[in-house]
């Protein structure tokens, strides 16, 4: 049995990387299946910065997978994320901002809707059903809940800096030059 084709081609995502060598995004992380990544190889989107050991082959070529492609052109980070229930949670490290847990997470409207209160940056919170549901259409200081931190709108690089406490379950020993995580990385 041939060792590189052992490898299951699913397993073997590519790292993309922007054209300064940052991953394009911490959480989720960038990845590229290997078929997106070799299609951009093939049309020369990306520079290929290191492969893996399993082997394709065509009828008249076989080469490596990549593990890591760079763009070859730059492509300009936002500096403000969308707003997403996702962002959100990310914004708050995944923890309810009345309680502390982690778990079974909804947002909650500081200002509720009822009395106007608008779905932004500055008026939403990760809150767990339990404290949502406690808090209900109050005002934070009726319900005697105050939030852990102020919300505010978070820059790319906020969500970035949370993302990496969220490291993924699978991380390629070739992805270590390029991410800052202090973990130990998978063989």
């Amino acid at each position: 049995m041939n060792i590189l084709a052992a490898v299951p081609l699913e397993n073997c995502p590519a790292l993309v990387l922007n054209a300064d060598y940052r991953p394009l995004s911490y959480y989720p992380l960038s990845l590229w299946s290997w078929q997106n990544a070799v299609k951009a190889v093939f049309l020369d989107r990306v520079n290929t910065v290191c492969r893996y050991e399993r082997l394709i082959s065509s009828p008249t070529v076989s080469f490596q997978l990549p593990s890591v492609v760079s763009l070859k052109t730059y492509v300009k980070p936002p500096t403000h994320p969308a707003f997403t229930r996702f962002n959100v949670f990310l914004r708050d490290g995944f923890t309810c901002q009345y309680c502390g847990i982690k778990h079974e997470l909804t947002f909650d409207h500081l200002i509720p809707r009822s009395k106007g209160g608008l779905t932004t940056w500055e008026n939403v919170v990760t809150a767990c059903s339990s404290c949502n549901l406690r808090k209900g259409g109050q005002m934070p200081e009726i319900a005697r809940m105050k939030p852990m931190q102020h919300p505010r709108r978070p820059t790319v690089y906020d969500l970035h800096t949370n993302g990496r406490s969220f490291p993924p379950n699978y991380l390629h020993e070739s992805w270590q030059d390029y991410l800052y995580w202090d973990i130990e990385l998978e063989p």
